[in-house]
Formats: C-alpha cells, sequence, structure tokens
C-alpha cells in the first residue's frame, strides 16, 4: 500500500512539472502594440488638457507633433512574436533525473529491505510505561487509602515529576486535610497551584505561601512566590525587596540566584527603574565527606529526641522524630516515636498508617508479623477498610499463627480488589493455594 501511494504521489508530481514542457504556448503581442497603445493614450490626454486650459494651443500642438512622430515610428501593423513549441526531449530529460534521482536516494539512505511494523506489535519505551505504571499504583492507593496522607503526598510528588501541576495540587490539598501542614506541603500546594495557573500567583497559593512563611519565615520556596505575588500586584519595589532579601539568605553559588536576578530585572523594567546590583550571597557551602552528613544528619536527629523528651506532647515533633529514624533505617525507634504519636492523637489513620509501615520495615518475607503490628493493622483495618496493604499482612499474620480460615478471607477479600491477570493477583491466589495444601 506504501509503494502504491508513494508511485501516485511521484506521478503527481511528475504531470505537474511536465505539463507545461509538453504543451505548446503562444507567445505574446509584441512591444511595438503595447507601444501604440501608450502613444494613443498620451494623444488623448493632450485633448483633455486643452480643454481645462492645462496647455496652451502652442503647447498642445507642439506635443501633439512629437507624440504623432513617436506613434509613425512603430510598425503599422501589430506583429506577433513566434508561438513557442512543445519540448518533448526537455521534459523526457526531467522526468528521467527526477525518477531516478529519487530511488537512486532512497536506495542509498533507505531501507527498503526494512519489513513493516504493524502499529500492534510497536513496543512503547519501557522506561515511560514504568512511570505510567507507578502513577496508577499510586493512583490506586490513594482510592483505597483515602485517608492515609503519606499515600497522597507520594502521589502529588510522583504528578509533579511529570508536570502534571493540577493533579499535584489536588493532592497535596488533600494531604493538608488529613493533617499534613508542614511549611515545606503549605508551600509546596501554593507552587503546584501557581504552576497550574501559568505562572500567576493565585488567592489560594498566597494563603498557602503565608501560612507556610507563618511556620517558617525563612523558607525560600515560599518568599520566592510571596515576592512574584507583590510584583503581579504591580508594588515592583517590595518585589524588588523581596528578591534581593532572598538572594542575600542564599549560597553565592546557588543556581537560583540567575533566576532572582531575572526576576528582579522584569520588575525594575515594569516600574521604569535601573536594574540593581544583585544581592550579595553568603559564603557558598564546602563539601561535606559522607562521614560528615552522616554525623550532621545524626546531630540533627539527636538533637529532636533529646528536645522530645523534655516536651512529649508535641505530635508533629514525634512524626518528624519517626520519620527520621526510618530514613536512618532504625525501625525500633521509628516505632516507638509513632507509638507516642498515637497516643497523642488516638485513632487518626494518618498516623496508624506510618506506625505500621516503620514496623513492617526492613522486615524479611519469612519473619513473623510483629504483634504489635498486627495490633496497628487491626485498627486501621477498623478505620478504613479494604486497604490492599493491610489486608496482605493481616492474612500473613493469620497464616502464620495457624488460622488458615481468617488468612483466606482478608486474601479473598483482596484478591477480589486486583486485576484478575495480574502478578500481585497470581502471588496471592498461589499463597491461598499453599493454605488448602495444609
Amino acid at each position: 500500500m506504501l509503494a502504491l501511494l508513494l508511485a501516485v504521489v511521484v506521478f503527481v508530481v511528475l504531470g505537474l512539472v511536465l505539463m507545461p514542457l509538453l504543451r505548446a504556448r503562444a507567445a505574446g503581442l509584441a512591444s511595438e502594440h503595447y507601444d501604440r497603445v501608450v502613444y494613443r493614450d498620451q494623444l488623448r490626454e493632450l485633448d483633455r488638457d486643452r480643454a481645462r486650459g492645462v496647455l496652451s494651443d502652442a503647447e498642445a500642438a507642439s506635443a501633439r507633433l512629437e507624440v504623432q512622430r513617436r506613434l509613425l515610428a512603430t510598425t503599422a501593423a501589430p506583429s506577433r512574436a513566434a508561438r513557442a513549441g512543445a519540448s518533448p526531449i526537455v521534459a523526457a530529460l526531467v522526468a528521467s533525473i527526477m525518477a531516478g534521482g529519487s530511488i537512486g536516494l532512497y536506495l542509498r539512505i533507505g531501507a527498503p529491505a526494512m519489513p513493516d511494523m504493524p502499529f500492534a506489535s510497536r513496543t512503547a519505551d519501557p522506561r515511560v510505561e514504568a512511570v505510567a505504571q507507578a502513577l496508577v499504583r499510586l493512583k490506586q492507593r490513594t482510592e483505597t487509602e483515602p485517608g492515609n496522607a503519606e499515600a497522597w503526598l507520594e502521589y502529588a510528588r510522583a504528578m509533579a515529576e511529570v508536570n502534571q501541576w493540577a493533579p499535584a495540587a489536588d493532592a497535596l490539598k488533600r494531604a493538608i486535610d488529613l493533617g499534613q501542614n508542614s511549611p515545606e506541603t503549605l508551600s509546596a500546594f501554593g507552587e503546584m497551584l501557581t504552576l497550574s495557573a501559568r505562572g500567576t500567583v493565585v488567592p489560594a497559593a498566597r494563603e498557602a505561601f503565608a501560612a507556610a512563611l507563618t511556620k517558617d519565615p525563612s523558607l525560600a520556596t515560599a518568599r520566592y512566590y510571596s515576592a512574584l505575588a507583590a510584583g503581579q500586584d504591580g508594588d515592583s519595589a517590595k518585589a524588588i525587596a523581596m528578591l534581593q532579601a532572598l538572594a542575600a539568605d542564599i549560597p553565592a553559588d546557588s543556581p537560583e540566584r540567575a533566576d532572582i536576578a531575572n526576576r528582579i530585572a522584569e520588575a525594575a523594567k515594569a516600574s521604569g527603574v535601573p536594574v540593581p546590583a544583585l544581592a550579595d550571597g553568603k559564603p557558598p557551602t564546602p563539601r561535606q565527606s559522607d562521614t560528615q552528613q552522616q554525623a550532621m544528619i545524626r546531630g540533627m536527629v539527636d538533637g529532636l529526641a533529646s528536645r522530645m523528651a523534655t516536651n512529649p506532647n508535641d505530635l508533629d515533633g514525634w512524626l518528624k522524630l519517626g520519620r527520621a529514624y526510618g530514613v536512618l533505617n532504625e525501625t525500633a525507634k521509628a516505632a516507638d516515636a509513632y507509638k507516642h504519636a498515637m497516643a497523642l492523637k488516638p485513632g487518626d489513620p494518618a498516623i496508624l498508617q506510618q506506625a505500621a509501615q516503620a514496623m513492617l520495615a526492613n522486615q524479611p518475607a519469612t519473619a513473623p508479623v510483629p504483634a504489635e503490628a498486627v495490633d496497628v493493622l487491626k485498627q486501621i483495618e477498623a478505620l478504613t477498610p479494604g486497604q490492599p496493604t493491610v489486608m496482605w499482612y493481616l492474612g500473613l499474620a493469620a497464616a502464620q499463627i495457624g488460622k488458615p480460615a481468617e488468612a483466606r478471607q482478608y486474601w479473598g477479600r483482596l484478591i477480589a480488589s486486583l486485576p484478575p491477570d495480574g502478578e500481585e493477583a497470581k502471588t496471592i491466589k498461589a499463597a491461598m493455594d499453599a493454605l488448602r495444601d495444609k
């Protein structure tokens, strides 16, 4: 089919190119004909000028004699140029060059021997497929665990990575409503709103940045967008001052300084003032070795732990400490921090979820599910039933203590919520079959 279409295109193009060469053309009138037309018009113009009084009789007579002299100098009869005949030899030569050149060029740089690849058999980029599958899994997790703030945060981060600003903002709003109102989360929510509005700092974004700066006045992202908001309100002087203060507070080698300088130049141009020199930044932070970085992190975590010992009613502090210990892979300490958080806010699904994740982190596949984790998982199941991870571990715990009927009940509900042909469903079905053999 492709070869036929290409052949039709070639014939059409050749026809358009060769048609003028294969058809005889009549030549136009000779130039003397047009000269006579011009001279006759000049004679009529002389008569009109004389009638209007523009020319005197003597002037009109003199001009008429000159025009008549030129008119008589042309030939008496209209002559025609010779007819232009057809050029079949030239046409054949052009056709040969075009056809031969096209075929030769295709044989040289084309791939005529390569078979066609049907659309159905084409495989997509595996990296793109992996990202798409990860997004689907994260979305499914938010649907099955709507009360899990961490799930919404992970989904928001993933959507931001693929420049889906509006869905990321929606996910961050859900996480904030579930209690994730740290300055960083609030600022990220405002940034996603701004990006989804094509750079306009909308009212909801301004409120988010203001709330973030109330908790952490040094937060660079919130300060940057607050300065942009001032510029969009027409207060260029305030925008420049805020951006200069931000530039002074970040390291001199920070790549963000170039964007800050551009924004200052835009604000200065809008207000008609000279562009000021960018404020000097802080000295560049010296590079640290891995050992130094670990020591710094350890010092921060130990400092937070000491603060919590003297302020045990700080819910956000216990949650931060639990996450910090999780990063350090100290699961026992992370679980203990989350226990304090659960005591301060009992029955909170998001806190329970984080506690369960800490208790099950780095758990070997064959190791028994800890009893304290089972207790937390059952609380989650009672508050937000149907979460796949919860049903899997509760079924696993039941199977490990010799309760196959209870395990099949959990896993049966789980497998009903999964695609029947997926790998997860196959794994669960194999586990249920193993229970029947016992």
